[in-house]
């Protein structure tokens, strides 16, 4: 009777195994056959028993496979539809992310021709179109596609002697060219000298990069909110915040607008790193892409490593509050090391890398996570204490890192910067004329009320602060239940109303909280800042769970939480959308109806002389904005270029300007012969200049720094034995007209030969 008891049971057992779906009811019932076949079986003749059981087990199990093949059936049916439709989304997600990408790179391409009549101008014309001295990275460009191969002209730059006057400089190092150097190769090899001019490859490929830009953002938000309808509503945003998002409608070359598309690839690459919900295949493809996007951000871009090293504190708070799994945290660190290992090879060992805070944060953080390895256990108490002495290990010895390396490597720039910061939070005066001008550029001083204005009128800051409320909250309250020792949910369901708990989320409310406080200090960060603004908001208000953590919060009951959600998940970015197409359709259509005009007759009139009147070997000196334009259209030397990121370039910058400042005739020819000065370009806008922020007038800052200058209840006067230079050399008597001839004039720029030999005539 055991033995009886021993096959039925294994026989159901096998039942259960083949069809995959045990029924508890069938079970209960089997047990209590079983045993009162057990019961009877003392009183049954063996033979019956087993012909019995036999008959029981055959009738189970067509009852069961009766039961089991609508279930299968219905199960494959199911997952079939909802693969194609999965496919169907993503297919219609993927081709509106490019088609707005491809709209956008159109619309600047038109735009752009559109401001400066481009496609009718002549190749001069079309360069001084490069403003804010830009155009230089155009004129390696142009370099590299005149040499007589590709690897002739990338060796000539690496030990260039032709552009700041008295030096040889590495221009790939020093001016991170690799964007050219990629550039004119790919032009050279597929041969598009024939159908395309290389001006318009040139930007042709920067408007391109935006398209990658706002593809990513149309991603970032698409993979965070679940839904494409995020991506447009994040590009609409974008494109109408256009003056605070992009530089590129007035500066095409500069190194921003090629480095932050791949910054833009390598934080959407990281958002879908960090979810919880994407198969292996997908992780170890955000992995690859956020590999290679990291490298090329920081081979394209001097002050890529700064950027990454806000990143990077974002990551490890994640990573100290327990909020992402240790394995990706130790992924995201290779990822770092290996990128900032390859960049310092490319980069020719550039210094500034090793000593980076990026490196430092690493290292840090990696000795403390060795030390600390139970520092995520314990009571909620403990483990704050522990966080804080997490956070006190890692910044010590990353700053101990940071010093050990600038002792054994001096990297000149980390000492001023530390010095450009103390006067910039008002720790501390100074009279330095580099440190006073670059506090005076627009990009380092606090950002004025328009641009809240201007994002609010776009409805984009309203709707940010409550997005980043909601989540911040949410956040908060997930970091307590981690410290608590409660665990994360890693599968979320939209009832659940916990839109906190998902890394991504939590990464971006760290990105842009720490990316907003700089944008509060500094102008510049806002490029940096305000796309991903667009993204973020866009996500909020599209995606269900945020709405159904404010209703869990509410305690919602009169109306399903779930169907509200998503019923407010679709009608609020609809009248969003509707109501930005109805207003801002128009404008941006009108910019591209309306015809400016930007002509510089002067400037085209000074480079046209220098092509034909001035020897191939001569030096220029100027202001660094001007003197880029010179290089890239006459390629002749100057003495210093517009590179703020280089404090030799910018002493030499200072001194070229001493010809604004209330210095002597004999002053002046001193300091431009040490620099092999064959013409300097007196400007008269700087000459002349009225600038609305006082004390940020070249002028006043040379005089600053030059001690002209009086304090009398509380106003300064200038005041020199000298007269002004600018303007007393153009009165042509002597002792100026004993160093300097004058050569060319008009309007805007005066420009004098330093002469070789020194004439006395009084």
């Amino acid at each position: 009777m055991t033995e009886l008891r021993c096959r039925k049971t294994e026989t159901l057992e096998g039942d259960r195994e083949e069809n995959e779906q045990p029924d508890e009811l069938q079970t209960t019932r089997v047990n209590t056959e079983d045993e009162g076949n057990v019961a009877r079986g003392e009183a049954d003749d063996k033979q019956l028993k087993d012909e019995g059981g036999k008959e029981g087990e055959a009738q189970h199990k067509e009852e069961g496979s009766n039961k089991n093949e609508p279930s299968v059936k219905r199960s494959k049916s199911s997952s079939t539809s909802g693969f194609l439709q999965r496919l169907v989304r993503v297919f219609f997600g993927c081709l509106a992310a490019v088609a707005c990408g491809m709209l956008y790179a159109g619309y600047l391409s038109a735009y752009h021709d559109r401001k400066y009549w481009f496609s009718t101008r002549q190749d001069l014309e079309r360069e001084i179109t490069f403003q804010g001295g830009s155009g230089l990275y155009y004129y390696y460009y142009k370099h590299m596609l005149t040499a007589s191969s590709f690897e002739r002209g990338f060796y000539e730059l690496t030990i260039d002697n032709k552009t700041v006057s008295g030096q040889t400089i590495n221009a790939v190092e020093r001016l991170s060219l690799y964007p050219e150097l990629i550039t004119s190769f790919i032009y050279r090899v597929t041969d598009s000298q024939d159908f395309v001019e290389p001006i318009y490859f040139y930007i042709g490929a920067v408007f391109g990069l935006q398209a990658v830009y706002v593809t990513a953002l149309f991603v970032c938000s698409w993979v965070m909110s679940g839904t494409w309808v995020a991506g447009m509503l994040a590009v609409a945003w974008y494109v109408i915040n256009r003056p605070d998002t992009t530089k590129v409608d007035h500066a095409i070359p500069l190194r921003d607008n090629w480095a932050l598309p791949y910054f833009s690839c390598q934080v959407a690459a990281l958002t879908g790193f960090l979810s919880n919900n994407i198969s292996s295949a997908t992780e170890m493809f955000c992995y690859l892409t956020m590999s290679a996007t990291t490298f090329t951000f920081l081979l394209v871009w001097e002050h890529s490593h700064y950027v990454l090293f806000i990143q990077g504190l974002c990551l490890f708070l994640l990573d100290s509050f327990d909020l992402v799994p240790p394995r990706k945290m130790a992924d995201i660190h290779k990822v770092y090391l290996s990128s900032l290992f390859l960049a310092y090879l490319f980069q020719f060992q550039n210094p500034t890398l090793l000593s980076s805070p990026l490196l430092s944060l690493l290292i840090g953080s990696v000795l403390a996570r060795y030390f600390q390895q139970k520092m995520k256990k314990g009571p909620l108490v403990a483990r704050v204490m522990k966080l804080f002495l997490h956070f006190h290990l890692v910044f010590t010895t990353g700053i101990t890192f940071s010093y050990l390396v600038k002792k054994l490597i001096p990297v000149s720039e980390s000492d001023f910067i530390l010095k450009f910061l103390e006067v910039k939070f008002g720790l501390n005066t100074t009279t330095d004329f580099v440190t006073n001008f670059l506090l005076c550029q627009e990009s380092f001083q606090t950002p004025g009320q328009d641009l809240f204005l201007r994002l609010t009128q776009a409805s984009v800051l309203p709707f940010y602060l409550l997005v980043l409320s909601v989540c911040l909250l949410s956040t908060l309250q997930t970091i307590y239940r981690r410290l608590s020792g409660q665990p994360m949910k890693t599968n979320l369901k939209l009832e659940d109303g916990r839109i906190g708990e998902q890394p991504e989320v939590i990464y971006h409310v760290f990105h842009t909280l720490l990316f907003g406080g700089l944008a509060l200090l500094f102008d510049g960060m806002k490029y940096l800042w305000t796309p991903y603004v667009c993204m973020f908001t866009a996500f909020g208000v599209c995606s269900p769970d945020i709405w159904m953590t404010v209703f869990k919060w509410l305690k919602l009951r009169s109306i399903h939480p779930v169907v509200l959600s998503l019923i407010l998940s679709t009608a609020v970015p609809t009248i969003i959308g509707f109501s930005l197409w109805r207003e801002y359709c128009p404008r941006v259509l009108a910019e591209l109806s309306d015809l400016q005009e930007f002509y510089d007759p002067d400037t085209v009139e000074l480079v046209s002389w220098i092509r034909t009147q001035a020897p191939a070997a001569a030096v220029f000196a100027g202001s660094p904005q001007l003197l880029g334009t010179v290089k890239l259209c006459s390629g002749s030397a100057v003495t210093s270029l517009p590179l703020y990121s280089d404090i030799n370039l910018l002493r030499r910058s200072e001194d070229t300007y001493q010809v604004y400042a209330m210095r002597s005739a004999e002053d002046i020819y001193k300091i431009l012969t040490s620099q092999k000065t064959n013409y300097v370009i007196v400007e008269e806008s700087i000459c002349n200049e009225l600038s609305h922020n006082k004390g940020c007038k070249i002028k006043d800052l040379l005089d600053i720094s030059n001690g002209h200058v009086v304090y009398d209840k509380g106003e300064i006067y200038s005041f020199s034995k000298h007269g002004r230079f600018c303007h007393e050399i153009k009165m042509n008597y002597s002792p100026y007209t004993n160093y300097f001839t004058r050569v060319f004039w008009n309007r805007s720029y005066h420009v004098y030969k330093v002469n070789s030999v020194i004439s006395f005539q009084y």
